[in-house]
């Protein structure tokens, strides 16, 4: 099911131009739009807020610079998926900060951020609904429950999606860092 465009190529036009009226109705068409992928990328409804507010920002203050009028949509939920991801990088920013007190040289803090490097890349591998459920129970700390309903998923679906997210990421993270562990390691405890 194809959706129609957010604005037309005129409206576009008119807004990269400056005209405030124009600039202001492909904002309004934008939003629904916007926050809806920012509800898909974004771990928890607040971050998907705060995603597509900052995105709405850019495109009010970057209009301007848009250089094909039929690449809004794209160059938007670029913006939105970059912003999500910024949100998470802090999440794992203030977790470092937690455990900062915990590094004793230079070196044991350049390992400490080389794998928090690796683990948020490897989450953000993960399909997006383990990433979700990750995210909202791993990180954030949110009960089961109010994860699977935020979600949408019964609390069944939603503890297996963390277990195969957690299976994921582990064998992901064993598979970057070396042969550490393995499905049938006996190292590997279970989730």
């Amino acid at each position: 099911m194809a959706e129609r465009p957010w604005a037309s190529a005129q409206l576009i036009e008119a807004a990269q131009a400056g005209d405030r009226e124009s600039i202001t109705a492909v904002i309004y068409g934008a939003h629904s739009h916007v926050r809806r992928f920012a509800e898909h990328l974004c771990a928890s409804p607040q971050d998907a807020e705060d995603a597509a507010q900052e995105a709405l920002i850019i495109l009010y203050r970057k209009i301007g610079s848009l250089r094909a009028t039929g690449a809004l949509a794209s160059w938007m939920f670029r913006i939105v998926r970059n912003e999500c991801l910024r949100r998470a990088r802090v999440l794992l920013d203030r977790y470092d900060e937690v455990e900062a007190g915990l590094v004793t040289s230079a070196e044991d803090e350049a390992i400490r951020r080389l794998e928090a490097e690796l683990v948020a890349q490897a989450i953000q591998e993960l399909p997006e609904v383990q990433r979700r459920v990750l995210i909202m129970r791993d990180v954030l700390g949110y009960p089961g429950r109010t994860v699977a309903e935020a979600l949408g998923l019964s609390n069944a679906a939603m503890k297996s999606q963390l277990h195969r997210a957690r299976n994921r990421l582990r064998l992901s993270l064993s598979g970057m860092t070396g042969p550490t562990g393995g499905p049938n390691d006996p190292g590997t405890t279970s989730a």
